[in-house]
């Protein structure tokens, strides 16, 4: 079992409140992602649950035990870090296995998870290689396997990507993705990359300035924000705002509207002349200056017969305005 309850969690550093009161539920097998800007204490909130941190007040229960004051070899949780940190003079199996040695488990039974997670992980023709001998996303794979092996009640991530070029990434994206349904186990998984988010997650938690703006899963955050800061942070190309006359003319304060909601039409009520355009093939990516409007960014798909300098009509698709009030939250 998984489940790690967050009751009034907060933490300050010298006086400086960096978590504000944050109440959450995870619940058993779910993979959950925090996401933010940075600075916002995505992984300040991860080493918290890890006890890599002491809580400066509130509750953390993991399994319906109070882990509030435990120490973290006693929370039952693995990480697995940005860094792969492993150790450069150990082969793979070694390094798969240390947990387990520094654990007392006897030999015979290191060699069988070791080779288990290796299966899994499709580490088992590299068992016998040094870390400088594998790429950058094998090296990922170890410190996962390593985090296997002590079959925690939950995993922890924190931006365990960031090190990887773009085609990587998106492999491992995948994998992990995979092994959260392999493994069937609580993954908490920290990034500041909302297609990550969007991707991986069965449920999202949307941080800033230390506090949690919106939990959901990715499809509810997308089409639902809770407010400007959700709405502007969750998809891309981000969510075009638009105020003044033409907001109000939908009774909102701030007009919402995602750039792949705007048609290309001649007769659409939005005129405007093309800016930068981008030809990506199975996209087009347009910034469009609208009179009384301002910069609007529109994704249309396939290959658009437009350039700079061209005049186009813009129509937002009506059922997917987004309102919001004076507040920035979203007007029911």
């Amino acid at each position: 079992m998984g489940e790690i309850v967050l009751s009034q969690v907060k933490k300050s550093f010298g006086g400086v409140s960096i978590i504000q009161g944050i109440d959450l539920r995870i619940a058993d097998g779910e993979f959950v992602v925090f996401v933010g800007p940075s600075g916002c204490g995505k992984s300040t909130l991860l080493r918290l649950i890890a006890g890599l941190e002491d809580v400066s007040s509130g509750n953390i229960s993991i399994d319906g035990r109070d882990a509030t004051d435990l120490p973290p070899a006693r929370r039952g949780l693995a990480m697995v870090f940005q860094s792969y940190a492993l150790y450069p003079h150990m082969s793979v199996r070694k390094n798969i296995a240390f947990p387990l040695r520094m654990a007392g488990v006897p030999a015979a039974e290191q060699e069988r998870k070791v080779e288990a997670a290796a299966r899994v992980l499709n580490l088992t023709p590299y068992l016998d290689r040094k870390p400088s001998q594998l790429s950058g996303g094998q090296r990922q794979r170890v410190a996962i396997g390593r985090a296997i092996v002590r079959e925690p009640a939950a995993f922890l991530f924190d931006e365990p990507l960031s090190n990887l070029d773009a085609a990587l990434r998106v492999s491992m994206r995948q994998e992990i993705s995979e092994l959260h349904q392999s493994l069937k186990t609580t993954m908490i998984y920290v990034t500041h990359d909302q297609v990550e988010a969007m991707t991986m997650a069965d449920k999202i938690v949307v941080l800033n300035a230390g506090r949690i703006e919106q939990v959901g899963s990715p499809l509810e955050l997308y089409r639902r924000p809770a407010n400007l800061f959700v709405a502007g942070f969750i998809g891309s190309p981000k969510m075009n705002f638009i105020e003044g006359t033409e907001a109000a003319k939908h009774g909102a304060h701030t007009l919402g509207i995602r750039p792949e909601h705007i048609d290309i039409a001649a007769a659409g009520p939005w005129k405007g002349r093309v800016g930068l355009c981008e030809h990506l093939g199975s996209d087009t990516f347009l910034k469009v200056d609208v009179e009384g409007v301002g910069q609007i960014n529109v994704r249309a798909s396939g290959e658009v017969a437009l350039a700079f300098g061209d005049t186009v009509g813009l129509a937002p698709q009506p059922d997917k305005l987004h309102r919001f009030d004076e507040a920035g939250n979203a007007a029911t």
